[in-house]
C-alpha cells in the first residue's frame, strides 16, 4: 500500500472506512482500472491477529470465487500486501449500492406486514441459492446490518442484497474438524452456540432478522421463554396469524421443529395459517405429453366454451331477445371452443416443457395463469380488429353504426374471454 498516495496495489484509491474490528478493516475504494468502487477488506497479521480469523477471511474469499448470484457481492481479487512490520491480505469485491437493513431500523423507520414479506421472500431466495450449492453454503450471520436494501422503484421494496460473508461456512468444513462459533447473538440459533450450522440455521436468522422488523427492536432485547422469542406484544401492529405461526416455527430453539429448508420456508409463508407445515413431497409429472396437452385442452375448452356461450348469450339478449340469446351463444360457444383449443395446446406445450418436473407448483400456477390472459386476450383483440376490418369493407351498411355494435358486443367478449382464460388456466395448474 502507498501511504503517500492513499493506493493499494497503484490502482484501488481508499475512499473511506465502512468498517473495523480486530485486525480487520473494510474500506471503500475506488477502482481506476475498472472505474468503479469497490470495497475491500483487509486482515493485517499484527498482534491482535488469530489463526481462527486467517481461517475465517480465506474461507470467505475461496466461497465468493466460486459464487455468481446477482444479489451477493462478485468476487473480484485476493492478494498479499506486505508492510514494513507486518503483512496483509486483501480481499476486492464488488460494492453493493444502498442502505443496510440496520440503519433503516436505527433511524426508526417502520416496515409495513406486505414490506416484510416481499424483503424475507427476497433473502430466501438467495439462501435458497447458497443452500443449493454442493456441499450447501450457510451463511451463519443473517442479520439486519448484513443485508443491504437498494433503492426502491414503485410498490417494490428494492431489490435486497445479502452482503458479508466473513462467517460463511460449507458442511463439508464441519465433518471431523474444530468449528469456529461465530455469529451475532440474537440472530444465531441454540446450535451454532455448539459450533454446529446447518441450513436450518440461517433460517433462524431470517426469523430473528423478521422480528427485528417488525418490532424495531433487537430480538436479544425481547423476553424469552423456554428459549422463544416472545415478540408479538413488541410488534408495531398486530400481525397476522399466520405470520406469527410462521415466526415461532423460523425461530424454534429446537432444530428438530424449525422448518428445515429454504422451500419450506417459501411455501409456509404462503399459507395464511397453519399449525406444523410439512411440505409435500416434491412429485414428477408420471403423464407422456400427450395426456399433459390433452388434459389442458379439455380443461380450456371446457370452460371457454361454457363461459363463452353464457356471457355471449346475455349479451345477444340486451341486444335482440330470444333470437339474439341463441345468435351471441352461438358465437360465443365458436369462439370459446377456439380459444380454449388454441390455449390449451399452448398450456399443455410449456407444462411440458418448462415444468417437467413439476418442482415449483406456486411459479407454474403463475406463469400459466398469466399466459392464459395474455395469448386469449390478444388472440380475441386481433378478431376484433378483423371484425372492424370486415364492416369497413363492406358496401351498404352504415359502417359507423355497425361499428359500435361490433365493438359494443366484442370488447366485452375480449375481457370476459381473457378473465375465463385465466381462471382455466389456474385450474388446469391445480
Amino acid at each position: 500500500m502507498d501511504n503517500a498516495s492513499g493506493l493499494i496495489q497503484q490502482r484501488y484509491e481508499i475512499q473511506r472506512q465502512l468498517g473495523k474490528n480486530a485486525g480487520r478493516q473494510t474500506l471503500l475504494a475506488y477502482d481506476q482500472q475498472e472505474n468503479q468502487q469497490v470495497v475491500i477488506k483487509l486482515l493485517t497479521f499484527d498482534l491482535d491477529f488469530e489463526w481462527d480469523d486467517l481461517k475465517l477471511f480465506e474461507r470467505e474469499a475461496e466461497t465468493l470465487k466460486a459464487l455468481s448470484h446477482p444479489n451477493i457481492p462478485r468476487y473480484l481479487d485476493f492478494f498479499e500486501i506486505d508492510l514494513p512490520d507486518s503483512k496483509q491480505l486483501a480481499l476486492i469485491q464488488g460494492y453493493v449500492e444502498g442502505q443496510s437493513l440496520d440503519s433503516y431500523l436505527k433511524s426508526g423507520r417502520i416496515f409495513t406486514e406486505f414490506e416484510i414479506k416481499q424483503l424475507v421472500k427476497s433473502l430466501l431466495n438467495i439462501l435458497k441459492y447458497l443452500h443449493g450449492r454442493k456441499p450447501p453454503v450457510i451463511h451463519r450471520d443473517i442479520k439486519p446490518s448484513n443485508i443491504i436494501l437498494g433503492d426502491r422503484t414503485g410498490n417494490s421494496i428494492g431489490e435486497v442484497y445479502l452482503v458479508d460473508f466473513g462467517s460463511v461456512q460449507t458442511l463439508a468444513t464441519q465433518e471431523g474438524r474444530t468449528v469456529t462459533v461465530v455469529g451475532t447473538y440474537g440472530y444465531m440459533p441454540p446450535e451454532q452456540f455448539g459450533g454446529r450450522a446447518v441450513p436450518a440455521s440461517d433460517l433462524y436468522g431470517v426469523g430473528a432478522t423478521t422480528i427485528a422488523l417488525l418490532t424495531g427492536k433487537h430480538p436479544a432485547d425481547l423476553p424469552q421463554q423456554d428459549l422463544r422469542i416472545q415478540f408479538e406484544h413488541a410488534a408495531h401492529f398486530p400481525p397476522m396469524a399466520g405470520l406469527v405461526k410462521w415466526l415461532t416455527q423460523m425461530t424454534e430453539p429446537d432444530l428438530k421443529l424449525r422448518l428445515s429448508s429454504t422451500q419450506a420456508a417459501l411455501e409456509a409463508l404462503e399459507y395464511a395459517e397453519f399449525n406444523t407445515y410439512k411440505p409435500a413431497p416434491v412429485q414428477p409429472l408420471p403423464t407422456p405429453t400427450f395426456t399433459i396437452v390433452g388434459v389442458a385442452i379439455a380443461q380450456n375448452m371446457g370452460t371457454s366454451c361454457l363461459s363463452g356461450a353464457f356471457f355471449c348469450g346475455l349479451i345477444g339478449t340486451s341486444v335482440f331477445p330470444v333470437l339474439g340469446t341463441l345468435v351471441g351463444a352461438g358465437i360465443g360457444l365458436a369462439v370459446g371452443l377456439t380459444l380454449g383449443l388454441v390455449n390449451g395446446i399452448f398450456l399443455g406445450l410449456v407444462t411440458r416443457l418448462g415444468f417437467y418436473p413439476l418442482t415449483d407448483a406456486r411459479l407454474h400456477r403463475q406463469v400459466v395463469a398469466n399466459i392464459s390472459t395474455v395469448l386469449v386476450s390478444s388472440i380475441g383483440a386481433v378478431l376484433l380488429l378483423i371484425a372492424l376490418a370486415i364492416v369497413e369493407s363492406e358496401n351498404g351498411i352504415d359502417p359507423v353504426r355497425t361499428k359500435l355494435f361490433v365493438l359494443f358486443l366484442g370488447v366485452p367478449i375480449v375481457v370476459i374471454a381473457g378473465l375465463a382464460a385465466r381462471l382455466s388456466g389456474r385450474s388446469f395448474a391445480q
